[in-house]
Formats: structure tokens, sequence, C-alpha cells
């Protein structure tokens, strides 16, 4: 890792000779108004047909068939459902820019002319799905970026490994691809960057030092009872009691196990036992979410819940619950002398608001498995933009309500500009670690 490191601030550290910010953004803007007609039909079109974690063979496949036709080397089904496109132009850096594929198992609300009503099987049962994350908006800059690079080759000399990664949403995504060989069927990247929409003002770009996003760890915990019926419960062990006991219980472990100056969440997302009022089942399965910045809160919050768990048990006279760890992932941590290049070249290129914080601000509460590329050493960037529109900001608060958030069914950003910001934000990114 040392080596790594060592490398990535010998690179950040060569100035761009020739880079002018404010032409530069001007021509990655004129580059995307070009195109926009053809931008806003692929949106559409993404928006409209979201896929699941690794079942995104459509997604995929619109994608691969866009970075071929601007003459990139396209290789297809990297960790399952994954795409990699490569830029080659000239010697210099490696630099990889990401998006995601997958949408979410959950109706659209937002009304939009072009909602998605699209239908499909995920954990074996059939659900509407959304790109209620921002995923479309992600990779159609990740494809107008391409776009723009191409146009502005004669202003960076590198590689940029263009990879479009399956199921973030699992956090298992990321992994699959870097199993399937992708740091050594294909260039090792020196750097990274990768952008992510949220509910903040459309032009807003927030670059954080050092955490950016939580830890991540998916759990189930089956508690065993003994099924009866509903009239006769000392009959029974109930389950359905054991997992209520546990839902409050467990947030003891936030509120007083936690120090109380760290971050750490606790969240049951599921419970689901029984079919009808009148009769006690055998078993009931809670899922859950915790998040957590430190590797210390995140081994506690793993070993309070399941003490809980079994505490919840054991006053039912019941035997352990089965207790498992789904997946996870670490947090992104953003590289420090990385983030201090490209703040500066993007605080130079003007028109967006750009949102520098210290290492010691905290980071986004949810998680993303883009921290196991950095895990495999390429310090990297990893960004937030704003995507509602003054209007919307405007109208929410006359009605005292918040703005949707990421994974709301309601979840709308304006995309224009989203897109634009999050291609200014990469293009510049690359001029500043591989501009002439």
């Amino acid at each position: 890792m040392k080596h790594f490191l060592l490398a990535a601030a010998a690179l950040v550290a060569t100035p761009a000779l020739a880079l002018d910010p404010p032409a530069a953004r001007a021509a990655i803007d004129a580059q995307v108004a070009k195109n926009w007609a053809a931008l806003d039909a692929l949106y559409v079109d993404l928006h409209q047909h979201p896929e699941t974690g690794f079942h995104e063979v459509r997604t995929a496949g619109v994608l691969a068939a866009r970075m071929k036709k601007l003459g990139l080397e396209v290789t297809e089904k990297v960790g399952g459902t994954g795409v990699v496109a490569i830029l080659r132009n000239g010697p210099g850096p490696t630099i990889l820019l990401r998006t995601e594929l997958d949408g979410l198992p959950m109706e659209e609300k937002t009304g939009l002319p072009y909602a998605s009503r699209q239908q499909q099987t995920a954990d074996g049962k059939t659900t509407f799905t959304m790109h209620s994350c921002g995923h479309d908006n992600h990779m159609t800059a990740w494809i107008a970026t391409a776009e723009v690079l191409i146009a502005m080759k004669a202003q960076w000399s590198g590689t940029v490994m263009f990879v479009a990664q399956p199921s973030e949403e699992t956090v298992q995504g990321a992994r699959a691809m870097l199993k399937d060989g992708l740091f050594t069927r294909f260039p090792k990247p020196d750097v990274g960057f990768a952008v992510h929409v949220r509910a903040d003002p459309a032009g807003t770009v927030l670059l954080k030092d050092g955490v950016a996003s939580s830890n991540s760890d998916a759990l189930t915990v089956l508690f065993k009872g003994r099924g009866g019926h509903g009239s006769i419960p000392s009959a029974t062990i109930d389950p359905i009691v054991m997992g209520a006991h546990f839902v409050s219980d467990v947030q003891s472990v936030v509120s007083r196990q936690k120090e109380a100056g760290t971050f750490g969440v606790v969240t049951v997302g599921s419970f689901q036992a029984g079919t009808v009022g009148n009769i006690i089942p055998d078993n009931a399965e809670l899922k859950l979410s915790l998040r957590s910045f430190t590797p210390e809160v995140r081994a506690m919050l793993r070993e309070g819940v399941e003490r809980t768990a079994k505490a919840s048990a054991a006053m039912a006279g019941a035997p352990e619950p089965v207790i498992t760890h789904v997946s996870g992932t670490a947090a992104v941590v953003n590289d420090h002398a990385l983030a201090e290049k490209v703040g500066a070249v993007l605080a130079a290129a003007g028109g967006d608001r750009i949102d520098t914080q210290p290492a010691t601000a905290p980071g986004w509460s949810a998680s993303e498995d883009y921290s196991a590329y950095v895990e495999a050493g390429v310090p990297s960037v990893y960004y937030f933009i704003g995507g509602y529109d003054a209007a919307t900001i405007a109208a929410a608060q006359a009605k005292g309500e918040p703005l949707p958030t990421n994974h709301s069914p309601y979840f709308a950003p304006d995309h224009k500009a989203t897109i634009g910001t999050a291609v200014r934000t990469l293009s510049l990114s690359v001029l500043a670690v591989a501009g002439r």
C-alpha cells in the first residue's frame, strides 16, 4: 500500500503545465451541450429500464454499445455484468472513472412522464424497480465524460479506464469485478474518481478529505421459536415477541454502548414472520443495516447486535438465533494529496460551488463499495454532487417538507444539472492529473 501512496503523491505533484481551468470548463460545457439531445435520450432510456444488482444485462449492453461506438476498447461481463472501456491517449497516468449499473427493488412515485414501471425478479419475488439512487444520472455522465475526453484529447495524455460496476447497492459488485481480474486483466489505475448525486442544491460539489462515506454491514437474524395456535401462546415460543424485543433493545447499542461523539446507526429494515393473525409462527427473520465511520465502532455494533439477539432469544427460552453476515464494505477514504490537487483545479474553473471539507468533518452516513478499489491500492476522490434545482428546493421549503433523498420513491433530481455538474467534475479531475 505504501508503494501506491508514494506513486500517487508523485503523480499528483506533477503540474498540469498548460491547463487553463476556466477555458477547460467552457470547452466541457460546450461539448455536453452539443451532445445533449442524445444524452437526454440515453438518460430517459436508462431511467425507464432499471435493473437490480447482477441482473443489469440490458443496462450493461446499452453502455457497452455506446462506448464501442466511441471507439474505446470494450470488455463485457466482468464480474458478472460489469463493463470495462479503455481510452488510450499516449503516455501518462492510468485513471479510473467508475459508474454504477444497478437500480433498486421499489416502485417509483415521482409522477415523471418517463417514470419506471419496470418489474423484475429480485430476492425470489417480482418487484418494481427504480433508479432511486441516481445511478441513471451517473451512467449518462460517464458516457458524456468519455465524449468530452475524446474531444479534448489534445489537452491530456494517459489512459482512462471507464468501469461500469454491477450491484453497488448490495456492496458486492466492486469485489466481484476485482475477483474477475479488474486490476490484472486491465491496466492498474494510478488514481480513481467517482461521483454521486445527493439531495443538495444543483451545482454543488462536495469534496471531502478523508472519510467520505460509512462502513456498511448487512446482517440477518433468524429467531427460532415454536409455532402453535394463537389462543394458546403458553404452548409456543413466540418468535415475533423475540423479534420485537430485539428491535427495541438493539437501539441501546447505539444510545448506551457507542461513544456519544462517534457515528453509528443500526436499522432494522425488514421483519418477516407469520401468515395470519391466529397462528404463532415457528420463525421470524429480521434484516439489518449497520453504518459507522471507524473500524472500532463497526466491530462494536456487530458485537452488540449479536449479543442483543442472543439475549432476546434467551429471555424467551428459545434456541440461539442464527445470525448471518450477508455483506459489508469499508468506508471510502479520499486521498489527501489528490483531493488538494483536483480541488484547486475545480475551484479555479469556476461555475460550480466547490464545498471542500476537512478530514475532521463527518462523512456521509450512506455507504459505497467503491472503497474496495481504494483498499486495492487506488488513491481516489469520491465526490458528492447536488441534484435539486432552486425551484424544487423553494417549493419543499414553502411546504415545510424535506427534499426526497436517495432511495425515496420520490427521488427525482434535475438530471440536466446533475449530469452537467458530474461531467465537469470528472473531466476536470482527469485534466488535473493528466493535463498536458
